[in-house]
């Protein structure tokens, strides 16, 4: 039996997003931990089986916990990314795609840093390597084009966070200008909630929206995304987001802050999204409905 799903598989011209951050697999934890990934990771399978996004960014994910979101989602995903060392290995921020509906025509990571293409290269004070792996696809549905890219900022650094975003946006203008028409959706862990300079550099009067601000329904409170495995905070901060640009309309759009017998699958809430492009008939009005 699958559980009730916040949003749920979509039929055309729709496309579900979803960023996840699954939180790494730890080790030397105390018994009982809700870090254990052994207890979180049948938990992290319920969501992904009832939710079957088109498309997902996963952030934090080891080699064995993407093969395991892999054979969570399904035979028919598909997904790209490697670690963020130069080795190769290391966390992952994977794009899980439904080969069903998109048609994988080029991808790439990169560093975030001054010299992007040397992988594990770090910049602006980032302990860690950080990345972003852009993934181009054509919607074999509507024939359009989509260009996403999942990434996760640095968690000490606000230098590296605000650099990041400056690199970030520069690959979406690129992206804007090698294809016009085509649909861009940034997702990811940014470490950054609203009210920062980054989210702000990232929004405002530039080429990326706030899927949360722009939804026509918003399914859920607004949970804080980063529950650290308590209890849900409604009104909490949002660092997980989804972002689109111009000509994407954004159907609904929710926090999916599911318990189960008390228990989270990770120390973030996925955020999941419902868009709708290619379609300029059919747009998003112009309020938002929210949940109290």
């Amino acid at each position: 039996m699958t559980d009730a799903a916040l949003i749920g598989p979509v039929t055309e011209p729709d496309l579900h997003v979803m960023t996840y951050n699954i939180r790494r697999r730890s080790r030397n934890l105390l018994p009982g931990s809700p870090d254990r990934w052994a207890t979180r990771k049948p938990l992290v399978r319920r969501i992904l089986a009832a939710e079957q996004p088109t498309l997902l960014g996963v952030q934090e994910g080891l080699a064995d916990q993407v093969d395991f979101v892999s054979d969570a989602l399904g035979p028919h995903y598909q997904w790209v990314g490697h670690g963020r060392y130069a080795s190769g290995r290391d966390e992952r921020c994977a794009v899980f795609y439904d080969s069903r509906r998109l048609e994988l025509t080029a991808w790439q990571q990169r560093a975030l840093s001054a010299t992007p293409e040397k992988p594990g290269s770090r910049s602006w004070g980032n302990l860690t390597p950080r990345i972003v792996v852009s993934a181009d696809f054509t919607d074999t549905a509507t024939g359009a084009r989509l260009l996403a890219f999942n990434t996760h900022f640095d968690h000490l650094s606000w230098r590296s966070r605000l650099e990041s975003a400056n690199f970030i946006l520069d690959l979406v203008l690129a992206a804007r200008s090698a294809e016009p028409d085509a649909a861009i959706v940034v997702i990811g862990d940014f470490n950054a909630d609203a009210d920062s300079a980054v989210y702000r550099r990232l929004t405002a009067d530039g080429p990326l929206r706030d899927t949360w601000e722009e939804a026509a329904e918003r399914v859920t409170p607004q949970w804080g995304t980063f529950s650290n495995y308590r209890r849900r905070r409604p009104g909490g901060k949002r660092i997980d987001l989804i972002l689109v640009g111009n000509g994407v309309d954004v159907m609904s759009t929710g926090i999916n802050a599911a318990r189960f017998d008390g228990s989270a699958a990770s120390d973030h809430e996925p955020v999941q999204a419902v868009l709708r492009y290619g379609d300029r008939s059919a747009g998003a009005s112009d309020s938002a409905r929210v949940l109290p």
